[in-house]
């Protein structure tokens, strides 16, 4: 499946288009809209995001075990989501397009229960592209599949 995104400027708002083989789903940070193809949605939301690193002073334990046992690679393309976002269908493996990325990210871990509406994105070791990236509203797409028991 093709699929990319764009992002523009129109006046007072930041907007994003994700485009999937010929159908387009435009959005702003706080509007919500899904696409539906077969048997996987998308959905977009804004949320807060951050970076952490694989360092023991980040984490608990072992820093570079998620809390669903996955073990993290510097490199690797993954994400921590807040549990409240767990409910809404970003679950363990959900693959992830973040604004202003090109790659694919999974979620790989959980955050803390005190966070809601954030992600926290790998960065490996390096604690300073981490501080660069800082803390910052922005628009993710995510994959989930539809319930087709209804």
């Amino acid at each position: 499946m093709t699929q990319f995104l764009l992002f523009y400027i129109t006046p007072g708002k930041f907007r994003f288009l994700l485009v999937l083989t010929g159908l387009f789903l435009v959005t702003a940070c706080g509007e919500r809209q899904k696409l539906q193809k077969n048997e996987v949605d998308w959905d977009t939301i804004c949320v807060t995001a951050t970076a952490y690193n694989s360092v023991h002073y980040q984490t608990e334990d072992n820093p570079r075990i998620t809390a669903w046992g996955d073990t993290l690679r510097p490199g690797m393309n993954a994400i921590a989501v807040s549990r409240d976002l767990l409910k809404m269908g970003l679950d363990h493996d959900s693959q992830i397009k973040i604004e202003g990325f090109d790659s694919i990210f999974l979620v790989k871990d959980k955050m803390h229960y005190r966070w809601r509406n954030r992600i926290d994105i790998y960065m490996g070791q390096n604690v300073s592209k981490a501080r660069e990236f800082g803390r910052k509203k922005i628009n993710i797409a995510y994959i989930f599949q539809k319930d087709t028991t209804r």
